[in-house]
């Protein structure tokens, strides 16, 4: 073999190599931050909580007599 064809053969197999290379990186994906999604998650579950308190006041009867005295 000579010098020429083992450089030839280094050089196309250390840019076959740098291919390989790029490629699996390519095709990993990146981490994804949610902790903004966790923190509206976590603010939307205590909205909700605060809404079914409200709502078992409103419809509670003590609180229509409550209503109709006022209105007198």
């Amino acid at each position: 073999m000579a010098v020429f064809e083992m450089v030839a053969i280094i050089v196309v197999a250390s840019l076959l190599a740098g291919l390989a290379r790029e490629w699996i990186r390519t095709r990993s994906t990146p981490p994804i931050d949610l902790s903004p999604v966790e923190n509206r998650l976590s603010t939307l579950e205590d909205l909700e909580s605060r809404v079914q308190i409200l709502e078992a006041i409103v419809t509670d009867k003590g609180y229509d007599l409550k209503k109709e005295i006022e209105g007198l």
